[in-house]
């Protein structure tokens, strides 16, 4: 247990109320009159085409319109600098996260799986989405209503999915600055809508920033923690794999591995592009299952509040190192490879 480190309540909760959450307070992270009023059911819903993801002809590097965010987060003290990988929820409260990353590398779109979303809508499920900035750039109008959705809450997930292990300081925060300004940008015309439907008020409950993050392969190094931590950015991992050898596993064998890995207090990793191909059909048999169990879905945010975190030094996927392979397989930093 040496690799792992809980930071006291106490201690958290001061870090909540440096980052502008109070813990004695429910958060909001959008508006149900705002997503009702912008968009009709059947835009929400989507359309096939929202499935697809395609290779790019030549890898898009393009920055976008504004690279620096407005808003600039207060610093994380240097105890919140690791890996957060789970919380020990106070009094045992069976709560649970359940998170999707949406990346997306530079020669690739990839696409946006409805089907997740559709379902989660219909059961009130919270969630956390962990976003890249080019996948927000390239899927404009479903960062839009994920924004604008109260069940939600975004994350950053770095501009093309670049490996922060394999980075220097300036490469990190590029990936991370560009990232943030890219949902500012997007905030924006969010709140132009807003104003123009009679709605700007709504726009109070609209998460103004991203101030969460999830490391691209889960990888990181010594001084990451320091970069993102005068970014604000804290890190953000998991402690359940959802999706782990999907391709060997049936859906019914990889409910059984969440269920087995599962405890109070867990951060679920799956994601929601169009990459992975068993996570749509995963979500609506694993969500019954833990609600049966006596589940809570929140966001992730929220899940910060019920309890100390527990963190490591250095992010994996289900087993230390097992990751480190991604660095010879992605090569050039992990954004343009072109392998899936």
């Amino acid at each position: 247990m040496n690799a792992f480190r809980v930071v006291s309540s106490v201690l958290l909760t001061a870090v909540l109320l440096i980052g502008g959450c109070s813990s004695g307070k429910s958060q909001t992270f959008g508006s149900g009159e705002l997503l009702r009023a912008l968009w009709l059911d059947e835009q929400l819903a989507g359309s096939d085409s929202d499935l697809a993801h395609s290779e790019l002809p030549e890898p898009d590097i393009r920055p976008p319109l504004r690279t620096s965010p407005v808003r600039v987060l207060p610093h994380l003290p240097p105890e919140r600098r690791q890996v957060i990988t789970s919380v020990q929820p106070e009094g045992g409260r069976k709560v649970v996260a359940l998170t999707f990353d949406l990346c997306e590398r530079a020669p690739y779109l990839s696409g946006y799986q409805k089907d997740i979303v559709n379902y989660l809508r219909s059961q009130g499920v919270k969630a956390t989405f962990f976003a890249g900035g080019k996948w927000m750039r390239s899927h404009p109008e479903k960062t839009l209503q994920l924004m604008a959705d109260p069940l939600f809450e975004l994350g950053n997930h770095a501009w093309t999915h670049g490996n922060l292990a394999l980075m220097d300081d300036d490469e990190i925060r590029v990936q991370m600055a560009w990232t943030q300004a890219q949902y500012e940008l997007l905030y924006e015309s969010l709140a132009a809508r807003a104003r123009a439907h009679g709605l700007g008020r709504e726009m109070g409950r609209v998460q103004p920033s991203l101030r969460l993050m999830r490391l691209p392969y889960g990888r990181n190094s010594p001084r990451t923690g320091d970069v993102l931590a005068a970014m604000g950015l804290p890190m953000i991992q998991w402690s359940v794999e959802g999706e782990q050898r999907e391709l060997e596993r049936t859906v019914d064998e990889l409910v059984q591995w969440n269920l087995g890995k599962v405890r109070p207090g867990a951060i679920i990793l799956m994601h929601a592009n169009s990459v992975p191909q068993k996570t749509q059909l995963l979500v609506p048999m694993l969500v019954p299952e833990l609600r049966r169990l006596g589940y809570e879905f929140v966001t992730v945010s929220e899940l910060l509040e019920t309890g100390p975190v527990v963190t490591v030094t250095d992010g994996y996927f289900d087993e230390p190192g097992d990751n480190r392979y991604l660095d010879d397989l992605f090569g050039g930093k992990g954004t343009l490879n072109r392998v899936r």
